[in-house]
């Protein structure tokens, strides 16, 4: 997992073909007014805009889970926002089976930790980050987009 600012980004570029991709888009966009849904936004590149009323940590770590086919970079638009985080080697209770449809694999695991995401910054969140975001209070607003492996 990575969590950085947004002039940061340039730095994690190599570490996916698609990154810069992913990060050229959120400079040329209006990012603050998207509207909330999902959208293509190139190849192997899927945006989700998000927003929603803040969970708590308990009502948050329900939706504990990873992805195998797909890296979340996670931007805050307004927040802060807070994650939940874990290891995968770590977690041991799965909580259903992998949906290959959603890409998506829930645990029942207790979180490892908890950190705060400020706007305009980021989290890159890979297979083996198992997360749970939208903790905080009032409206969040975000995007995700998901990076095709």
């Amino acid at each position: 997992m990575i969590l950085d600012s947004l002039q940061n980004a340039p730095k994690y570029y190599g570490l996916h073909p698609n990154f810069k991709k992913a990060f050229d888009y959120v400079n040329q966009n209006d990012i603050a007014n998207l509207e909330e849904g999902a959208f293509e936004i190139g190849e192997g590149l899927k945006l989700i805009v998000i927003v929603g009323q803040g969970n708590t940590k308990e009502e948050a770590v329900k939706g504990f889970e990873c992805h195998d086919k797909n890296i979340d970079i996670q931007i805050s638009i307004k927040g802060p926002e807070t994650f939940a985080w874990k290891p995968r080697e770590k977690c041991v209770n799965p909580n259903g089976d992998y949906n290959d449809e959603r890409d998506v694999r829930f645990f029942h695991d207790a979180p490892d930790t908890f950190f705060e995401m400020q706007e305009k910054q980021f989290a890159i969140l890979f297979p083996e980050d198992v997360h749970t975001a939208m903790i905080g209070e009032g409206t969040l607003k975000k995007i995700v987009i998901k990076v095709k492996i």
